[in-house]
């Protein structure tokens, strides 16, 4: 496991912390998860991908109130972890565990088509 990987499994885990006691804005919503962060190996920026379980809306609010919040989740995350230069967090919206629940349920119509006759 290389340096960077590292850096960004511990920013991983420290964003999520970060966001979920720290950051008091109701826009952002209980089921938001860090999905990854990737860090360029300059270790100038991170990305930092968000899953959200809810409304297109709510979605929408919740990434304006994390990208208005990076400069406190950066001091934060600088505070907690020791480097010489905290990475400049950029947030994203990652839909790939809503993508990874809608092909499940279609896989689920094609094998079981009873099912939702039955309903």
């Amino acid at each position: 496991m290389s340096r960077i990987d590292r850096i960004a499994g511990e920013m991983k885990k420290e964003i999520s912390e970060i966001i979920k006691f720290s950051i008091k804005d109701p826009r952002i919503p209980d089921m938001l998860t860090v999905t990854s962060v990737d860090v360029t190996g300059d270790l100038r920026y991170a990305k930092v991908y968000i899953s959200i379980l809810a409304s297109n809306e709510e979605k929408k609010n919740a990434m304006i109130a994390l990208r208005g919040a990076a400069g406190f989740v950066r001091r934060e995350v600088g505070q907690r972890i020791q480097l010489r230069y905290t990475p400049e967090i950029i947030f994203e919206e990652d839909d790939s565990i809503e993508r990874g629940m809608y092909i499940n349920e279609l896989i689920n119509k094609t094998l079981y088509p009873e099912k939702e006759q039955g309903d």
